[in-house]
């Protein structure tokens, strides 16, 4: 895979770390679990606004990156437009992705 982030976010995913789908991102912010939050950059107006609003609220760090198929393949899932990243490390490296790539 040659998208890092989406690489990564694989790995999160089989060690357990990740909640993917509305639902269970959901639960995990609302639970004090989440430590970081990806929205696709496709998803619909009502839910980025849904999920910007929660994380504001819960304190949790959002990233907009991706686009549900690429975000739901890199998890070996269907479409996903939420994921919550339930690990600090993971998190923590997610995001240097992201500010060292500039995207």
């Amino acid at each position: 895979m040659k998208d890092r982030f989406l690489g990564l976010l694989g790995i999160a995913m089989k060690a357990g770390a990740v909640s993917s789908g509305e639902f269970a991102a959901e639960k995990s912010v609302k639970g004090g679990i989440s430590k970081l939050l990806i929205l696709s950059e496709d998803a619909s107006e009502g839910t980025e606004k849904k999920f910007r609003n929660m994380c504001d609220y819960y304190h949790v760090p959002m990233l907009i990156k991706g686009s549900k198929e690429t975000n739901g393949a890199a998890l070996g899932k269907d479409e996903r437009s939420v994921i919550s990243v339930n690990d600090r490390g993971f998190a923590d490296a997610l995001e240097a992705l992201v500010k060292t790539s500039g995207k």
